[in-house]
């Protein structure tokens, strides 16, 4: 605050009062994608088929990790908040499975495919719907 000694255009500076400090506005968080859900899920997937390639290799790709690197990397590149919400779910599925699921047996191949199956549909779903 400012006030005026007695002499025209002369001003002194007021200390302000407690807590009347003007403070920046804080930026609001961005926007979620119209397709984070579904990221979210196939970050999971990943997780998981990743876990379960790991315990039953099969001749297919194997490195899932690498692709939910490349995902990151293309749709989470200055967004870290985001980029840490899908690298949870991605942890999340691989965890889950890893604590069901200690060997191969016939169970785990077949959630592997199943997921796998899952993973491609919602990739395509996510690149018809919202890919440039």
């Amino acid at each position: 605050m400012l006030a005026t000694a007695g002499q025209q255009g002369i001003a002194y500076a007021q200390p302000s009062k407690p807590g009347s400090e003007v403070r920046p506005a804080e930026a609001a968080p961005p926007k979620p994608a119209p397709y984070d859900d579904k990221l979210a899920r196939l970050s999971e997937i990943l997780g998981a088929v990743q876990y379960l390639r790991t315990l039953c290799p099969s001749s297919g790709p194997e490195d899932w990790r690498r692709s939910m690197s490349d995902l990151l990397a293309a749709d989470t590149a200055n967004e870290p908040e985001r980029r840490q919400r899908m690298t949870a779910a991605f942890n999340r599925g691989y965890r889950s499975f890893a604590a069901i699921h200690t060997s191969c047996t016939r169970a785990a191949i077949m959630a592997e495919e199943n997921y796998r199956n899952e993973g491609a549909t919602l990739a395509q779903e996510i690149a018809s719907r919202f890919g440039n």
